[in-house]
């Protein structure tokens, strides 16, 4: 099973995007997930950075086994959980 978060719609609010991704996060380790495929867009790539160092935190990080951008749409961050 696949989750996608669309971060388009809230990525003007840092504090909601925060939310958003440790609310995937969290759901995929509920549910038994196997990817989370966050979408932060193209852009600038400010966004993506965040998010991924927010991946990147200690708490998080022990929750799923890898981070990988996708090489065919670099707007795209695949998180796996198996």
């Amino acid at each position: 099973m696949t989750l996608t978060l669309d971060l388009h719609p809230i990525f003007r609010n840092e504090r909601e995007v925060d939310r958003a991704v440790r609310a995937i996060i969290f759901e995929a380790v509920r549910t038994k997930a196997e990817t989370v495929e966050i979408i932060p867009g193209k852009g600038s790539g400010k966004l993506q950075q965040r998010v991924l160092a927010m991946l990147k935190q200690a708490h998080l990080r022990k929750l799923y086994q890898r981070v990988e951008t996708d090489e065919s749409n670099t707007g795209r961050v695949l998180v796996h959980f198996r």
